[in-house]
């Protein structure tokens, strides 16, 4: 499976903005795709996930600002984010899996800084 997401970039604090991830390859077990982050000197946390069936999980952090969404047909996650405040600055991975995240995308970089 290779996942290539997209959607990073410079915003300023309350500003908006989406990532996108497209799931390629073997994906016929995929049941759970979502976002993870990881900021220097952090450990990596969730954001969001979504199941194929439509059960989502956000990270504390980030529930009521973020949405996760996802089209099943086209393998593609996103992730909406607004309100956007410093410590959201992270590289975002998106991940699937079946249970848990086993397929990792390269990250995009998100920056919330004035």
């Amino acid at each position: 499976v290779q996942l290539q997401a997209s959607g990073g970039g410079l915003v300023q604090p309350g500003g908006s903005l989406r990532l996108s991830c497209a799931a390629s390859g073997s994906i016929f077990n995929i049941n759970l795709m979502g976002w993870y982050r990881q900021a220097p000197g952090k450990q990596r946390e969730l954001v969001a996930t979504k199941t194929i069936g439509g059960t989502t999980n956000y990270g504390d952090s980030v529930k009521g600002r973020f949405t996760i969404a996802r089209d099943n047909a086209k393998n593609t996650v996103w992730l909406q984010m607004n309100s956007l405040k410093p410590e959201d600055t992270a590289v975002y991975y998106c991940s699937a899996g079946i249970m848990s995240p086993t397929f990792w995308g390269q990250g995009t970089l998100v920056t919330v800084s004035s």
